[in-house]
């Protein structure tokens, strides 16, 4: 086996360990970071890292915890790790788990204080109570949820355009506010005795800071929110964001954006955290819109991994032949983990092949299993009735492009504006990279107006195995890619309605019975 066999077994394992970034994993992976967004999270002030899954918070918050200022420690909790709680509990847990780990860290951060120790031991103690009480209330909450989610389910069999149309409102938008209510309303004597304990533990938290001598402030790492439920989200971070307020506590949130509810007005009572007045928002996401700084920000991360493995630049670009990198980037939606990912499987088939360099028609047929996998993701994610209406919007435009035979499409702005269901579907899809933002404020050749430019996972047509004459594929890493979008195809309301119309019942079996024709 040569050395540049060695180099690229190497780097296929480097890449494999880093797919899903652990904490405290032995060999860091470094973010790549090019706009300076480290030293803001490393700053004391409360943020919210936003960014689709693939796309590096999680590394972004292990790293900075190794980067920030000697006097500051940080304090990493997973929000999968209490998805299955429901609100007030989920929040006692959070809590708990902050406390633990100062607890675990006591020696190390603030020195053998018995005062230290005891604080968190009376802190702990006051969780475990709560922790334990209002168990038949419990139960009727998901007794409650378990109702709700069946009559949605029911009322999804055969559904007219009509009522689709109307479950759109009420699974992702409108019905959003009626749940939140009821949660407050089911929950508030347990919420009450949360919020009567607030001060004095905002005291105890004042006084472990005060006995301290080395550490003046904890990050609180608040990693993939988007696993509790929507409805209880802003009532979580409302709390934690009452506890960090005027002590040193700084939350850093992870999500995604579209599946994340920070902030609600309650009758006229805020709840939760506001943005650029509670915390300030990180955008870490390379989309289309930009093409070439995508993937530049791609490459970057790949050299970074084959300079682990001693492989210099030029050997990494030397994988890749034509335009096979900037078909990755596409198939990987500027994903870093999907681009990543995708080279693994497409260079294994590669070089099964008798092959050395991974082409551009290398990654559109490996790209079928990608979709596939966004696919399960998303039914992984999203509740019942959320879950018809997304898979259905995956048929329409999928639909809509392979009948317009362009992967490139508008949405006016105005549709995005006025219609709350529209523009929440179409953001959700952007979330699990089902399509991907390829442009804004852009003016259509033809029609008046403003447009958002999109374009669908190339996975979404990888089944045509030959191109011309069936598709015009528009190449986002074209230099006038920006001049073309303003004759793509403008997909509306209307065409998304008119398609269902004609939708079969069982829309995901007719997409993955399409994507492996």
């Amino acid at each position: 086996m040569s050395s540049d066999d060695k180099k690229l077994i190497a780097l296929r394992q480097k890449i494999t360990e880093s797919l899903r970034i652990q904490r405290d994993s032995s060999e860091a992976v470094p973010y790549i970071d090019a706009s300076n967004i480290l030293g803001d999270v490393c700053a004391r002030q409360n943020h919210a890292i936003f960014a689709r899954r693939g796309c590096g918070k999680t590394l972004l918050l292990h790293h900075s915890s190794r980067s920030v200022d000697h006097s500051v420690r940080t304090v990493y909790l997973n929000c999968e790790d209490f998805k299955r709680h429901s609100f007030p509990n989920v929040l006692i847990e959070i809590l708990d788990a902050l406390f633990r780990e100062l607890e675990g860290h006591l020696t190390g951060w603030f020195g053998r204080k018995k005062r230290s120790r005891d604080l968190v031991r009376h802190i702990r103690d006051e969780l475990a109570k709560l922790r334990v009480s209002d168990d038949a209330l419990e139960e009727s909450v998901k007794n409650t949820s378990s109702s709700e989610q069946n009559s949605s389910n029911e009322t999804s069999i055969g559904a007219s355009i009509h009522s689709i149309n109307a479950k759109i409102g009420e699974t992702i938008g409108s019905k959003s506010k009626t749940e939140i209510e009821r949660s407050y309303k089911i929950r508030s004597d347990k919420l009450r005795e949360l919020d009567m304990w607030l001060p004095r533990l905002k005291e105890q938290v004042r006084e472990f800071f005060q006995i301290s001598s080395a550490v003046k402030a904890v990050f609180l790492q608040i990693d993939d929110l988007y696993h509790l439920r929507k409805v209880d989200q802003p009532f979580v971070i409302d709390y934690i964001h009452r506890l960090c307020k005027d002590v040193p506590l700084y939350f850093k949130i992870a999500t995604l954006r579209h599946a994340s509810s920070l902030y609600v007005d309650r009758d006229g009572q805020p709840i939760g955290a506001q943005e650029r007045h509670d915390y300030q928002p990180i955008n870490i996401d390379y989309t289309f819109a930009d093409f070439s700084r995508t993937r530049d920000q791609n490459r970057r991360i790949f050299h970074e991994f084959g300079k682990l493995v001693g492989l210099d630049s030029k050997q990494v670009d030397e994988l890749f032949k034509g335009e096979g990198f900037d078909r990755l980037v596409m198939a990987g939606g500027g994903v870093p983990r999907d681009t990543l990912s995708l080279f693994l499987e497409v260079l294994s088939t590669v070089r099964a092949n008798g092959g050395d360099r991974i082409g551009k028609d290398d990654v559109r047929v490996m790209s079928r299993s990608n979709f596939e996998r966004r696919i399960e993701e998303l039914k992984q994610d999203s509740e019942g009735g959320e879950q018809d209406v997304l898979m259905r919007g995956i048929y329409a435009l999928r639909t809509f492009c392979l009948t317009k035979k362009s992967n490139a499409f508008v949405i006016p702005e105005q549709a995005l504006q006025q219609r709350d269901d529209f523009r929440e579907l179409i953001n959700r899809l952007l979330d699990y990279r089902i399509i991907h933002n390829a442009g804004a404020a852009i003016t259509h050749k033809s029609q008046a107006g403003t447009y958002q430019a999109f374009s669908i996972d190339i996975g979404c047509y990888a089944h045509l195995r030959k191109l011309d004459g069936r598709f015009n594929e528009l190449n986002l890493a074209d230099r006038d890619a920006k001049e073309k979008l303003r004759s793509a195809p403008v997909f509306g309301p209307g065409d998304y309605e008119s398609i269902l119309q004609a939708a079969p019942q069982n829309v995901e079996a007719a997409l993955l019975e399409d994507i492996a024709a």
